[in-house]
């Protein structure tokens, strides 16, 4: 069974996912009952895993190298993470 929290992340993630190829990216979501969410940029092939999780406020996305958004702004957090990938490395 899924528990409220993790129903909470799977929505978020989700919602973050549903915008990605507007913004040129593709994901998936995996993890089954710990969901993450991988992206990659198809150009660059640069990638990343999305985690979601509460913070004192409000749900917030972390990816790797040192990327954050906010589950509130989910057009600047897609944005964010096309800027992060498209990067030349």
């Amino acid at each position: 069974m899924t528990s409220t929290y993790t129903g909470q992340r799977r929505a978020h993630l989700e919602a973050l996912a549903a915008l990605l190829p507007d913004c040129g990216l593709v994901g998936r979501m995996v993890g089954g009952d710990d969901p993450v969410l991988w992206v990659w940029h198809p150009r660059t092939g640069r990638q990343t895993i999305i985690f979601a999780t509460p913070s004192a406020t409000a749900w917030v996305f972390l990816w790797s190298p040192g990327g954050q958004g906010h589950a509130d702004d989910l057009a600047g957090t897609a944005e964010a993470l096309h800027t992060s990938l498209a990067e030349a490395t």
